[in-house]
């Protein structure tokens, strides 16, 4: 599995799984769908994006 999430790409999506996750933990019965937040944590920590792969995105620097 290659990289093709890169250092800006993996803090914003850490940020935004964070977001998500406060959003559901504050109130799961209404926000059910913020557990929707470990998606882009799991993104990040492994540092590959399956969507990224059908377009041939990567915006890893370790990829030349």
């Amino acid at each position: 599995m290659k990289k093709n999430v890169g250092k800006a790409d993996q803090i914003l999506r850490t940020l935004i799984g964070v977001i998500l996750l406060i959003f559901a933990v504050i109130d799961p019965s209404k926000n059910w769908w913020g557990f929707l937040g470990f998606i882009p944590l799991l993104t990040a920590y492994f540092k590959f994006c399956p969507l990224y792969l059908p377009f041939k995105i990567s915006t890893s620097k370790d990829e030349k």
